[in-house]
């Protein structure tokens, strides 16, 4: 788990480690191998040919040819020669020496046989390395470029801008690859919240214009479909409206009273469910978007819906706006209140916002949903009880055309028991 956190959530990121990992694994490997080999070669040779012209001063000055060893070691061996009389090894200060340099420099003068010490602390100044001859002290200050290589670390160097390099080239190349992604994301979730998505250029690489054209295919299929079934369900409405006339001026003319209140009852019944599938239709139809106040669209139906018999409370945070379809929102609330009305005479309601999305809570002091039936609810034509009166609203439709409503503007509606032991439905829109 805790190397899912360190790991980027975007592909573009992710794409990148995929990248970086194998140059930084090659870069360290190599850097490895050429400090083990190369480096480790080169200053064994390095120290063996110091060590080597150190002897032959060493030589000169047991011949008493000190003079002539001082100019040999400045002339020709970039040396700065010293000699101490009556001076002893002991009494130089020595600091703990590591590294290749200091191994390899410590195993080539141990070949010549004489009490030594040196000092790699100031490399830029000179290595120091102090010899015991008898009771005087040689000390001899040796330049730092017959000990040390910088075309080695010049080529490590390289190597490194050579890796950030690749590395910048990979992170321009993967993000214009990801450039259609983005706008696939972009355009799927304006479609999904139901806006006016235009049809995506394919671009890219094969997977992802191909996975371009797909979504292409999906959207148009989608608009066709729901086209159709609005169109359906307006020429169906239509059409049943006509008989449903003529029937209303045949029962007129009856004179069996009995029979005439039957028929009335169940021509009032379909007229009922009739008007719900035109609203349901309607939620289907066109309606342009716009920025919308939530907090004034539910004052207002808190307005038209308040009565003696009904109680509304509401706690709204600071004005929220959002873009949306007023009409098709205000129609979703107001089945919310609609069925709230039947059933109890209390409702709550709470609005806020909460990770990027507001959230409108609805809340009531009725006898509540089962628990078992809170998705059979969003069902068409599903009623807790099927010998309900019909004439009062119980069409079925009135949840199903709220979640249809909120879905299409990309957002969700729960149920849950509310805190009067009533319902509580909770939407969910993005801001």
């Amino acid at each position: 788990m805790k190397f899912k956190k360190i790991i980027p959530s975007s592909l573009l990121g992710r794409s990148l480690i995929i990248v970086f990992i194998p140059i930084i694994t090659l870069v360290t490997l190599t850097t490895f191998i050429f400090y083990q080999t190369s480096w480790n070669i080169i200053s064994k040779r390095l120290t063996q040919s110091v060590v080597a012209d150190i002897n032959v001063i060493v030589k000169l000055i047991d011949q008493d040819l000190k003079l002539t060893a001082i100019k040999l070691a400045k002339e020709d061996f970039k040396m700065k020669v010293e000699l101490k009389e009556n001076a002893n090894l002991n009494d130089i200060i020595f600091y703990e020496q590591r590294g290749i340099l200091s191994k390899r420099l410590k195993q080539a003068l141990n070949e010549i046989n004489i009490p030594f010490s040196y000092d790699l602390t100031n490399l830029d100044k000179g290595a120091i390395i102090s010899l015991q001859i008898n009771t005087n002290l040689l000390q001899i200050t040796v330049d730092k470029d017959r000990l040390y290589s910088e075309s080695a670390f010049v080529f490590l160097i390289w190597m490194f801008f050579a890796s950030l390099i690749l590395l910048f080239l990979a992170y321009y190349f993967m993000k214009g690859q990801m450039r259609p992604l983005k706008r696939l994301a972009i355009i799927a979730e304006t479609f999904g919240r139901g806006l006016d998505a235009p049809e995506l250029k394919g671009s890219g690489s094969l997977e992802i214009r191909q996975t371009t054209n797909a979504f292409n295919l999906m959207q148009n299929r989608i608009k066709r479909f729901l086209k159709q079934r609005t169109e359906m369900l307006a020429g169906v409405s239509h059409d049943l409206r006509t008989p449903l006339t003529r029937m209303k001026l045949q029962l007129s003319l009856m004179k069996d009273d009995s029979a005439k209140k039957e028929l009335e009852h169940d021509i009032n019944e379909m007229t009922a469910m009739l008007n719900s599938y035109v609203s349901f239709v309607r939620g289907e139809a066109a309606e342009k978007i716009e920025e919308t106040n939530i907090n004034e669209l539910i004052e207002n139906i808190c307005k038209s819906n308040s009565s003696d018999n009904f109680t509304i409370k509401y706690n709204f945070e600071k004005n929220i706006k959002t873009l949306c379809r007023p009409i098709q929102i205000k129609r979703a609330l107001q089945n919310i209140f609609d069925n709230a009305k039947r059933y109890a005479d209390k409702i709550e309601i709470d609005l806020g916002t909460k990770n990027n999305e507001l959230y409108i809570k609805i809340a009531d002091n009725g006898p509540g949903i089962p628990e078992k039936n809170y998705e059979d609810v969003f069902k068409p034509f599903f009623t807790l009880d099927p010998s309900r009166n019909k004439l009062k609203g119980e069409s079925g439709l009135g949840l199903t055309i709220t979640r249809d409503i909120i879905r299409s503007h990309g957002g969700e509606i729960k149920l849950s028991k509310s805190k009067m032991n009533g319902l509580k439905i909770l939407l969910y829109l993005p801001l």
